[in-house]
């Protein structure tokens, strides 16, 4: 015999006590462990790029996890990095985004990795992400996705001496030996 049990939403997420991050990926709670050192370097420097660039073009607003993106009242994520253009500046909320940002990054790490490629890449491939970065601090490697016939897809992989340029934050770039 199975027994069901209910998925959890946004209202019992915003409910729960302590200081602890956590993501609700179709109605279960995950939590999420405190970043190493390589990941956290790789966070602050390509995202303080990404920002910085957006802010001197004044193309939309770049933040860093832990920022909650409601993408269902059953799916809420905290991506390491997200882009969300002055055109779709409607989603923005003081506590959260209310819909896909327009580009978000996941920085792997040894327990993320199988949801940022699994999970959280159809979540976003779903919700209408235009671009994916998946970045692998381990490996100094950069995935790529775009959307190809309604679906992300690794697009380009970079590693060292590579330069990655972003479509969706329009003329921004950065070598991969930076982000690391």
């Amino acid at each position: 015999m199975v027994i069901a049990t209910a998925k959890l939403t946004y209202q019992d997420y915003l409910n729960m006590d302590g200081d602890e991050r956590y993501e609700l990926i179709d109605g279960e709670l995950i939590l999420i462990p405190s970043p190493n050192q390589a990941h956290q370097t790789s966070s602050i420097s390509l995202g303080s790029a990404m920002h910085f660039f957006s802010k001197a073009n004044g193309l939309g607003i770049v933040l860093l996890a832990p920022f909650d993106v409601l993408l269902s009242d059953t799916d809420v994520v905290q991506p390491d990095i997200l882009f969300v253009s002055n055109a779709r500046a409607h989603i923005r909320t003081p506590d959260n985004m209310q819909g896909a940002p327009d580009l978000v990054v996941e920085i792997l790490s040894p327990s993320s990795a199988s949801r940022d490629w699994h999970e959280k890449f159809d979540l976003y491939s779903e919700h209408g992400v235009e671009e994916y970065w998946i970045v692998d601090p381990a490996n100094r490697v950069v995935w790529l996705t775009l959307p190809q016939g309604g679906v992300l897809k690794v697009a380009g992989t970079y590693g060292v001496g590579d330069t990655v340029s972003s479509s969706v934050l329009a003329g921004f770039s950065v070598k991969v030996d930076d982000i690391f």
